[in-house]
């Protein structure tokens, strides 16, 4: 049985980004990547917006916004140096209410804290100049912010490790189901075979917190997936949406709200919207898994979370089963689009770590294990940030590892 350096267990695109920084900084070590899946970026990751997020909403100073900056400008370079389909096309950030600008003010002094180039405050008639169907008293344009195949992006982060070192691997289609632990390596046992690893990363997203358990981590908290679902718009409602259009977020509800995005395949989608997930990777709307809905329902969190946001919670229910509630969201930035203009599409389940009295845990959360690190929580912008968070990680096995 071969040993390996470092075994990584989750091939979305922490995972990938980890694999690559580490084989960049360490080309003799050999490193192993294990994706249940058969092919990488399988779940958060080929389901999220893809959005090159600015920076723009995160407490400065938190990881996710040092991050999301550093990772933002480092993507960005990575997709013109390999070809990976992008485009920074900025985007509008419209208040439609005058009970939002005070909120909007907020992150705007949050974008310039965080050094978010370029973005400025506009008025209405500058937004329909950006954005010609667009209905606002006011906006936040963000000209950093852009769109991207983040499938690819992984991918190739994949490959570009592999070719490096020809005694690292890929192992797709196979689950890690149990760790054996001693003090100088790891059995990592999977439903296809075993592997042995001086040190093991875990990038599990929806899993993180099963897969830490399994380890002995000490983890109060649990994950809970809310899935999000999109409406795409229809070839004749195309026009009404140039790029990347946000409503001013509800500082008291923990998701951006439904919004348009332009991807990089040409298609307008719409949404998502923000329900609990009966199953941690059930994508439809009866997906069912009686262990994760048990699991979730019985954990104190997450009813402290739905009683907290009881209103929020219904109307999302709403809005997921009713066409034209989610209609009428849409409109509230856009309001000449119809019934006709929007048709079902894809959805995505979010991976967010809850605390016990229902409180979101909000910034990137990576922790030491025995031999071991974790990234517990990593919501978005994780996907703009993860070379950054790579970067971090490696930094971190220099540490834990005893590297020199």
């Amino acid at each position: 049985m071969s040993t390996y350096d470092v075994a990584i267990v989750g091939g979305g695109i922490v995972g990938a980004a980890t694999y690559y920084k580490l084989q960049q900084r360490y080309p003799d070590k050999k490193l192993l990547l294990i994706e249940k899946e058969n092919q990488l970026a399988d779940h958060q990751t080929g389901h999220n917006s893809g959005v090159i997020h600015s920076g723009l909403y995160y407490t400065p100073g938190s990881l996710k916004a040092k991050n999301c900056v550093a990772g933002r400008h480092e993507l960005v370079q990575f997709a013109k140096d390999h070809k990976i389909a992008h485009n920074v096309c900025g985007k509008v950030v419209v208040a439609t209410d005058k009970s939002e600008l005070p909120f909007m003010n907020k992150i705007f002094e949050n974008g310039i804290a965080n050094a978010i180039e370029g973005i400025e405050k506009i008025n209405g008639q500058q937004v329909k100049d950006i954005e010609p169907h667009v209905d606002s008293i006011g906006a936040i344009w963000v000209p950093c912010t852009g769109i991207i195949d983040f499938r690819s992006a992984t991918e190739k982060m994949v490959e570009i490790a592999l070719g490096k070192q020809p005694n690292s691997i890929l192992k797709l289609g196979e689950k890690a189901i149990g760790f054996e632990q001693s003090e100088n390596c790891t059995r990592i046992k999977t439903n296809k075979g075993d592997y042995t690893a001086d040190n093991v990363i875990f990038c599990g997203g929806l899993q993180a917190d099963q897969l830490a358990k399994k380890t002995g981590v000490d983890l109060k908290e649990k994950v809970v997936g809310f899935r999000g679902d999109y409406y795409d718009l229809t070839e004749k409602a195309k026009h009404k949406v140039k790029n990347l259009i946000y409503p001013v977020p509800n500082p008291t509800f923990p998701f951006l709200g439904v919004h348009f995005t332009r991807m990089t395949n040409g298609e307008i989608e719409c949404g998502p919207n923000a329900v609990f997930s009966f199953k941690r990777e059930g994508y439809k709307k009866t997906d069912f898994s009686i262990k994760d809905t048990l699991d979730a329902l019985s954990y104190g969190g997450t009813w402290k979370l739905l009683l907290g946001n009881f209103g929020f919670a219904v109307n999302e229910y709403r809005r997921a089963f009713s066409k034209k509630l989610f209609l009428r969201t849409l409109q509230r930035m856009i309001p000449s689009l119809t019934m006709d203009d929007i048709k079902p599409g894809r959805a995505g389940v979010r991976a967010m770590l809850l605390g016990t009295g229902g409180e979101t845990r909000d910034d990137f959360r990576i922790e030491y294990g025995l031999n071991s690190i974790h990234v517990l929580n990593a919501p978005s912008p994780a996907a703009t940030a993860a070379l950054a968070i790579g970067n971090q990680i490696t930094d971190m096995s220099e540490k834990h590892f005893g590297w020199s």
